[in-house]
């Protein structure tokens, strides 16, 4: 039913004219199926018609059909609809392939449902209404400036006038005043806090993802470019051989078969074909056209960077960043939809709006009555709010007025709001690896009213520079690195605006004593370095501390005490505590320092004390403990307003009689040496309080203990005492609690 053969009479069998164009078929009723018509030329417009049998049987049509239809049809007219076809589904395999493969389509499909739920998301309206908020509030201040401006230039200008005018100006100024009705924003609560919240980890990650690669644009342009391609050679091959498919066709057929050689077929589909082919170059063409303006489309304008800059102006959002690769394509894309998309997306982009976010949320986790929960006294006995790895400050700390200490620890994006103002207790702030950033507000309150600032952080680069501003601070406490890697210098500013710093704590690794601590020399009292090892060589900047009452110097490798020290003329406690004493010869020296009433020498390496410190008759407490101490001088027990003496873990084996002159001791330690015995003249000592002699070799307690009356702790465990005195029932003012000794010996006194 393809094709339709009948032989060809005008050709003989060796060769002549083939040509099938003199022939047309015509449709008689009274014609018989073997018949057909020969139209012969009598004239012009004149046709003789009349209709002959060809002895052909129904086999052999069919044979010659089939042979024909293979052997004299063109290619193009018989493969036409495949070819569509196949061209169909390469244009559909090329348009849509990156949405089937792995590589792409993961990142197209994550990339439109977050869109879609950003786009949703109530947060990005509240964001962006916010900002609107801020802008239109900043407009507002700005007007009434430049309108009471011209308000009061009007009023210089025309003094005649003035009372013409002055009801004009009140109208102003009053319309000026007024305040239009503030939209508030949309309130969120806590589950869609935490769905934006997910939603910006989704955005970050995706963006750290996608920016890495261009994928999806190199997809995008190759397949293109192949539908370009594909587009360019079906129209040229189409428009070259849409004329060979002919309805009439000339076919040889061996005449051996049929006793015809040549026969004339009709073929039945080629005017529909025709028609149809031209059509198909028509939408192909259309198709092409769209597919070279999506080409220009990606070459014209750099596809492969997305700038923000529009939606930054438009929402007043300034740290909205860039995008590149196939994040800015994606963004390029969901443009040519609708820009408000990629609009409503940066706000899951920005940092501010992100940290905006985490506020809202910490707010609804930490209520003030939570926060009130966690309210202690501190070692200072301040009520103290301690908040530990937290995401930022909640606001609902400063709704806590009773607050005398806040304590922020390892929480990160710290901001200080202008609420500071109501807690009207705070004066002191704990910053423990927590940098803080304070609004101008807080700033001016802090300056004036915080006395106490500790600060632990892990760089110079931490130390905020709003703490030189705080003049009402009375202590500092610094732990962190002062000095850089690759400079020894510290870079601790000048501490002159401090004018009421009295205590200066450094716990860090210094070569010397940083100069900016002179700037405060006229005022500062206490100095406490705590150098963890590092050896202090430079000690020049002490002498200019006229004032400084107490010193400490902790771990500073110090193997002599330095002589900056002795033109203190105002020291009264001086701290050398983990150094690397052996001697203390220089102890003589200290008497210029006539205020001196607390020395301590403990955790260093001293072997002995110099009969001279009796020159330090201000001394009231002396800390030798954790040395290695053998003998006692007997001239320290001419420091007669002793009261407080610790030789403990040291070496002696003996004290002096003379620890008898000691009258105003009231605590004495020499637990952890080597004692066998004890003066009798010890006992003299009535003020005593707490007497530990615990892990030693004592033999034998003096009834004389019941001297002791003020005696509240008494410590005797780790010793080879066999017996307690029963005159220890003397001391009324020692309780069974404070008695430290073995049971055993405890069940051998008498039962009263």
């Amino acid at each position: 039913d393809k094709i339709s053969c009948l032989p060809n009479r005008f050709t003989d069998l060796s060769g002549g004219d083939r040509d099938c164009s003199h022939l047309r078929q015509v449709d008689k009723d009274n014609e018989s199926l073997w018949e057909f018509a020969i139209t012969k030329h009598l004239g012009p417009n004149v046709v003789e018609v009349f209709g002959r049998k060809n002895g052909l049987d129904i086999h052999q049509y069919e044979f010659v059909n089939h042979f024909c239809y293979e052997r004299a049809v063109h290619w193009y007219g018989k493969y036409f609809p495949y070819l569509v076809v196949i061209h169909s589904m390469i244009f559909m395999v090329a348009s849509s392939f990156w949405f089937k493969f792995p590589g792409t389509s993961s990142k197209i499909e994550l990339f439109v449902i977050i869109l879609g739920k950003c786009f949703d998301s109530p947060w990005t309206t509240r964001a962006i209404s916010e900002v609107y908020e801020e802008r239109r509030e900043e407009r507002m201040v700005i007007w009434r400036k430049n309108t009471m401006t011209k308000s009061a230039a009007a009023a210089a200008a025309e003094d005649d006038d003035d009372a013409a005018a002055s009801p004009l100006r009140s109208s102003i100024k009053s319309g000026s005043d007024q305040k239009p009705a503030e939209p508030q924003p949309s309130l969120l609560d806590k589950k869609e806090g935490e769905q934006a919240k997910a939603l910006f980890e989704k955005v970050k990650k995706f963006r750290t993802h996608v920016e890495e690669a261009d994928l999806l644009y190199f997809m995008y342009v190759l397949q293109t470019a192949l539908k370009v391609f594909k587009f360019a050679l079906i129209t040229v091959y189409s428009i070259a051989l849409v004329p060979n498919i002919q309805i009439v066709v000339m076919c040889s057929v061996p005449p051996d078969l049929t006793g015809f050689g040549a026969f004339c077929c009709n073929y039945n589909k080629a005017h529909l074909f025709s028609k149809l082919a031209y059509c198909y170059i028509c939408f192909v063409g259309v198709y092409g056209a769209l597919c070279i303006y999506s080409l220009y489309w990606l070459f014209h304008r750099p596809l492969k960077e997305y700038s923000f800059e529009a939606v930054r102006l438009e929402t007043g959002i300034n740290d909205i960043p860039d995008v590149k690769n196939d994040f800015a394509f994606l963004l390029h894309l969901s443009d040519q939809y609708d820009a408000l998309y990629s609009k409503r997306f940066a706000v899951f982009l920005s940092e501010v709006s992100e940290g905006r976010l985490r506020q809202l949320n910490l707010n609804h986790e930490w209520t003030s009555d939570k926060l009130r929960a966690r309210l202690a006294r501190n070692a200072s006995e301040r009520l103290e709010l301690h908040l530990f790895m937290l995401p930022g400050l909640p606001d609902t700390v400063f709704e806590i007025s009773e607050v005398e200490s806040l304590k922020l620890e390892l929480i990160s994006n710290v901001t200080v709001p202008g609420t500071v103002t109501q807690l009207t207790a705070l004066q002191e702030i704990v910053l423990i690896h927590s940098p803080a950033k304070l609004q101008l507000a807080a700033l001016n309150h802090l300056r004036e009213n915080l006395k106490v600032l500790r600060l632990a952080f892990e760089s110079p680069e931490q130390v905020p520079l709003w703490m030189y501003t705080l003049q009402g601070l009375e202590e500092l406490h610094l732990s962190g690195p002062l000095s850089g890697e690759l400079s020894r210098a510290t870079s601790l500013d000048t501490l002159r605006e401090l004018k009421n710093l009295r205590a200066l704590t450094l716990r860090s690794r210094l070569t010397k004593i940083p100069p900016g601590v002179v700037d405060v020399s006229g005022q500062l009292l206490r100095l406490s370095v705590h150098n963890e090892g590092t050896r202090l060589q430079v000690f020049s900047s002490l002498k200019k501390l006229v004032n400084l009452a107490a010193l400490e110097l902790t771990g500073c490798g110090l193997e002599r005490i330095p002589s900056a020290v002795f033109s203190l003329s105002h020291l009264q406690e001086l701290d050398l505590r983990e150094n690397r004493l052996t001697t203390v010869e220089e102890i003589l020296s200290l008497q210029h320092c006539r205020r001196l009433t607390t020395l301590k020498l403990w955790h260093n390496d001293i072997s002995y004390i110099p009969e001279h410190i009796s020159k330090l008759r201000a001394l009231e407490t002396l800390d030798s403990s954790w040395n290695k101490i053998r003998r006692l001088p007997p001239r320290l027990c001419y420091c007669t307003k002793l009261r407080h003496l610790d030789l403990s873990h040291n070496q002696l084996a003996s004290l002096p009689s003379e620890i008898g002159i000691l009258q105003c001791l009231q605590f004495l330690s020499v637990a952890f040496n080597s004692l066998e015995s004890l003066p009798e003249e010890l006992f003299s000592c009535k003020r005593l309080k707490v007497l530990a002699l615990g892990n030693n070799s004592i033999s034998t307690l003096s009834p004389r203990v019941g001297n002791l009356a003020q005696l509240l702790r008494l410590e005797l465990k780790g010793n080879r005492l066999e017996s307690l005195p029963a005159e220890i029932a003397d001391c009324p003012s020692l309780k069974l609690a404070a008695l430290i000794v073995e049971d055993s010996l405890m069940d051998l006194l008498p039962p009263d």
